[in-house]
C-alpha cells in the first residue's frame, strides 16, 4: 500500500513516515471517517482497515506510541481550528514531530547503538531526552546516545523500536523491523555518499559536488565506514586478547571512551571528522562567548574540550576519530598520516591517559554529567 492512502482523510497532511495503519487510525478515531470509507478511498477491504486500527489501539499502551499518536490527533485539530494545513510544511514537518529527514538521520544515529550487544533505550515519562545504555557486561553500564524524545516516538510508532519494560522508566530494544529499516537507511546514504564523490569527479568547478557533500557534512558519523552498524572500534578491540590472556582494552577503559562519546553527543557536535583537536578545543574555550541557541549543552562542552586538550594533539586526535566518529582504525591510521597497526597502540595510551582524566574530574568534584 502507498504511504499516503490516507493523506486526503478529513484534516491536514501527516508527516510522510506516519505508518498507513496509524494514518487509518486517526482518520477513524479523530474525525470519525467510517471503516468502509477509508477503506473504499484506499482500494483495500474493510477488514484490512479494520485490523489496522485495532493494530494501533492494542499499541497503546506503550509510551511512545502513545505520546506519538496524542501529538499527530493534537496537531490536526489545531490546524483544522486553525484552517491551515500541513501539506505546505516543508518536508512533511508537524509541530512537535520530526520531518522525515531528520527522522532518518538521527534513526541511523540511534539504530546503530541499539544494535550493539545489551543495549536498550531508557526513557523517562517527565523528561524530554532519551538514552541509550549498553551493559558493559560487568555489572555496570554506559551510555551511549543521547535522543530527543520526538525522534523515539516516531520510532517506536513506526515499530523500529519495542518495550519491553514499561513503567516510570521504560526500556525498548531494536525490533526485527527497525534492523531492515537501519540497513535500508545506511544503504540510502552509502549510495548518496557514491553519488557525491562522482559528482565531484565529474564537475571541474566542483560547485555541485561541493553543495551535495554539505549535506554530508551535517551528519558525519553516517559516513560508511567498518564499524557503523553493530559495533566501534572499542567494542572490536574489547574483545582482543594479549597472550597471557588479558583483554586489550579492558572495560574500564572502554567506559572512558564511551564517557567522550556521550559528552560528544550531549554536546550535539555536527564538525566533520576532518576537523583537528585544536578545532575542539577552541570550541570548548568559547563556549561562554557562543550564542545560547547554537552551542548545544554547554557543561558537555567544556567537559569534551577539557578532555581533548588534556590528551593533546595526535592522542587527541584518534580519540575524537575511534570514540566519537566511530572511524576505524585503518582509515584512522591513513588519515592522521601513521603506519599500519600502530593506531591500536596510540588508542590504547589515549584511553588510559583520557580515564586518568576522568579519575581527576572525579576526584575534584567536576564529574557531573549533563
Amino acid at each position: 500500500m502507498a504511504e499516503r492512502e490516507f493523506i486526503h482523510s478529513p484534516g491536514p497532511d501527516l508527516p510522510g513516515w506516519v505508518p498507513d495503519a496509524a494514518r487509518a487510525y486517526l482518520a477513524h478515531t479523530e474525525y470519525g471517517q467510517p471503516i468502509r470509507q477509508l477503506a473504499r478511498d484506499a482500494g483495500i477491504h474493510a477488514s484490512t482497515v479494520l485490523r489496522q486500527v485495532r493494530r494501533i489501539e492494542t499499541r497503546r499502551d506503550d509510551p511512545l506510541v502513545d505520546a506519538a499518536l496524542r501529538v499527530l490527533g493534537g496537531a490536526q485539530k489545531d490546524e483544522a481550528s486553525t484552517g491551515f494545513g500541513l501539506g505546505a510544511c516543508d518536508e512533511g514537518a508537524m509541530p512537535g514531530l520530526p520531518d522525515e529527514a531528520t527522522l532518518a538521520r538521527e534513526a541511523r544515529r540511534v539504530l546503530r547503538r541499539l544494535c550493539e550487544s545489551g543495549a536498550v533505550l531508557a526513557v523517562a515519562a517527565e523528561m524530554d531526552k532519551a538514552v541509550v545504555v549498553r551493559d558493559t557486561g560487568d555489572g555496570g553500564s554506559a551510555r551511549t546516545a543521547v535522543v530527543d524524545a520526538p525522534i523515539a516516538q516516531a520510532m517506536a510508532l513506526k515499530d523500529w523500536i519495542a518495550c519491553e519494560a514499561p513503567g516510570r522508566i521504560s526500556r525498548y530494544r531494536i525490533t526485527a523491523t527497525g534492523r531492515t529499516a537501519l540497513s535500508a537507511l545506511m544503504a540510502q546514504q552509502e549510495n548518496r555518499v557514491r553519488g557525491f564523490a562522482e559528482a565531484q569527479a565529474g564537475f571541474d568547478s566542483g560547485v555541485a559536488a561541493e553543495a551535495a557533500l554539505e549535506e554530508i557534512d551535517r551528519d558525519p558519523r553516517s559516513r560508511k565506514g567498518k564499524y557503523l552498524l553493530a559495533e566501534s572500534p572499542l567494542t572490536v578491540l574489547s574483545r582482543r586478547r594479549d597472550k597471557d590472556g588479558t583483554p586489550f582494552l579492558p572495560d574500564a577503559l572502554v567506559l572512558a571512551g564511551e564517557r567522550l562519546r556521550e559528552d560528544f553527543e550531549l554536546a550535539q557536535t555536527a564538525q566533520a571528522p576532518g576537523q583537528s583537536w585544536d578545532a575542539f578545543v577552541a570550541m570548548g574555550l568559547e563556549t561562554e562567548q557562543t550564542p545560547a541557541a547554537v552551542r548545544g549543552s554547554i557543561p558537555a562542552r567544556v567537559r569534551l574540550s577539557r578532555a581533548l586538550r588534556d590528551l593533546g594533539p595526535g592522542l587527541g586526535d584518534v580519540a575524537l576519530r575511534c570514540c566519537c566518529y566511530l572511524e576505524g582504525l585503518e582509515a584512522a591510521e591513513k588519515a592522521l598520516g601513521w603506519s599500519a597497526r600502530s593506531g591500536k597502540i596510540v588508542l590504547r595510551i589515549a584511553l588510559q591517559r583520557l580515564k586518568r582524566h576522568y579519575e581527576e574530574q572525579a576526584a575534584e568534584g567536576g564529574d557531573m554529567i549533563g
